[in-house]
């Protein structure tokens, strides 16, 4: 799979994308946008890859928003044609396994929907974050009022996507924007513990236990407790599940295996 404005390296069992345009601050134009599905969708057939984390390039930006002389020109027919296909950031929402987000510097706009889309969300104190398109007479598109107002509430949301106000790192993390707050330099490795804690438990319940939190999005509590009792039962059922009761009572490590 050939890769030019992502870079995408598997160190078992971790998955690390990496968007890479930093000479634009990581904009999204087309390409990153597909070749960032190629990656993820690449990432959740192999077998080897239990947790991802996804990040920027350069000093100074995770993804400082759209490319916005790519979509300038566009017709507002044009622009329904693309919302109508499959998008990057409902790829990401959709990867079945965990996905952490490690953001540095910018992260406006459409980076912002990236971060929402992921699992959790680390952040450096360099990290500065907008819903901005307000500032050009445009609503945000791809989560930055749903994901958004999910993970911080109406009220948060309404004051970023209204304001088109930057943030700092610190107050994303007390609003609960981020998951994580660390020191400058240290989000891919805070990023990197987080994920290596995770990939030694069960593929099979880390994709279950995923599936049956992103269903509070969308389902009431009651559908909400039954799906969680089938998901239970899915677990309780794989040989993963019988594997670390019985390593349980057994004294020992689990060997989870992903079946």
């Amino acid at each position: 799979m050939e890769l030019t404005t992502i870079k995408m390296e598997i160190e078992e069992p971790l998955g690390l994308v990496t968007i890479h345009r930093p000479d634009k601050l990581n904009a999204l134009n087309s390409a990153v946008r597909q070749e960032l599905m190629n990656a993820v969708d690449e990432l959740a057939q192999r077998d080897e890859v239990r947790v991802a984390i996804l990040s920027g390039a350069g000093p100074k930006a995770f993804v400082a928003g759209a490319d916005v002389s790519e979509f300038a020109s566009r017709t507002p027919g044009e622009q329904r044609a693309l919302y109508d296909r499959r998008r990057v950031y409902d790829a990401l929402a959709d990867f079945p396994k965990p996905l952490i987000c490690a953001v540095h510097g910018y992260c406006l706009g459409g980076g912002s929907e990236l971060a929402l889309a992921c699992d959790l969300r680390v952040a450096d104190r360099t990290a500065r974050f907008s819903q901005a398109e307000i500032r050009l007479g445009l609503i945000p598109g791809a989560g930055g009022t749903q994901r958004l107002a999910r993970l911080v509430g109406p009220g948060q949301a309404m004051r970023l996507a209204l304001t088109g106000d930057m943030i700092d790192a610190e107050e994303a993390y007390r609003i609960g924007l981020v998951e994580f707050l660390v020191d400058e330099g240290e989000h891919l490795v805070r990023a990197r513990e987080l994920a290596e804690r995770m990939a030694r438990w069960s593929p099979v319940a880390l994709r279950l236990a995923k599936r049956s939190i992103r269903a509070t999005m969308e389902t009431p509590l009651s559908a909400g407790l039954e799906l969680e009792k089938e998901l239970f039962l899915a677990a309780f059922s794989s040989e993963d599940g019988r594997e670390g009761v019985q390593a349980f009572v057994d004294k020992r490590d689990p060997e989870f295996k992903g079946r």
